[in-house]
């Protein structure tokens, strides 16, 4: 198992060994979590629950990896970019998120925070 660092320093290496780094500012790192996530729905369009999850479990599961790699890359790129440390933004969120969906308010319910 890699840690979130190690896993950045390899994309930062893959990416210096190409020169890539003069191609990767904010706006275009943003855009392309944008489309590798539409990619990633593509893998789902048109498909019944059975159909996903026949294909969760089986070889072609590894597209949805792939998509879901290509997105993650490029989310710890933009990270790296503006100096963001994901772990604690994710914390920072989910922190938000508890007094926004309290347990007594949302637990087995789907309505957005406004509507509870």
């Amino acid at each position: 198992m890699y840690s979130t660092i190690e896993t950045l320093e390899e994309i930062i290496r893959f990416r210096d060994e190409r020169d890539w780094a003069k191609f990767h500012n904010v706006k275009d790192l943003a855009i392309s979590i944008a489309i590798e996530a539409g990619e990633l729905l593509e893998c789902f369009q048109w498909k019944s629950n059975a159909e996903i999850n026949e294909l969760v479990n089986s070889e072609k599961r590894v597209q949805i990896e792939d998509e879901i790699a290509d997105i993650s890359i490029y989310l710890l790129l933009l990270c790296e970019k503006i100096n963001v440390d994901l772990n604690t933004a994710i914390r920072n969120k989910l922190e938000k998120n508890k007094e926004k969906y309290p347990v007594s308010k949302s637990k087995g319910n789907a309505k957005k925070y406004d509507e509870l």
